[in-house]
């Protein structure tokens, strides 16, 4: 295991859940349908996790935007799941914005498409404006 990155431990253990989800559900299933089995397989880890959290992006300090981060994971890591054909750059900036909206420095992006794939993004809170 890589442990040169932040919260490596814990997202090799999110890493884990993931292939255990896409290895007994395969592809073909709604986004919902994950989010339920990751909770799942995330709590058998002994992971805290929290689904369909609250992100509100802010200009000048005034409310401009909510969505919605899929899963937090130990309140350090976002979780957004996709069911899509493969992942895309649009899916990634997503990821990123939800990163600069929070406090959050790390996020993995999943995919439950034909084949599994996943992305990790890190945006360290110093580099945030």
């Amino acid at each position: 295991m890589n442990d040169n990155y932040k919260h490596s431990e814990l997202t090799s253990k999110i890493i884990n859940a993931y292939h255990n989800v896409y290895n007994k559900l395969g592809f073909g299933f709604l986004e919902k349908v994950y989010e339920n089995s990751m909770l799942i397989e995330l709590n058998k880890f002994g992971l805290r996790c929290k689904n369909q959290v609250p992100i509100k992006v802010y200009y000048f300090s005034k409310t401009v935007g909510d969505y919605f981060a899929d899963i937090i994971v130990e309140d350090v890591i976002i979780l957004e799941l996709k069911a899509a054909e493969s992942l895309c750059e649009e899916q990634e900036i997503q990821l990123v914005n939800y990163l600069k909206a929070t406090e959050t420095e790390v996020g993995l992006l999943f995919n439950f498409g034909k084949k599994a794939e996943f992305k990790r993004k890190v945006l360290t809170n110093e580099y945030k404006t």
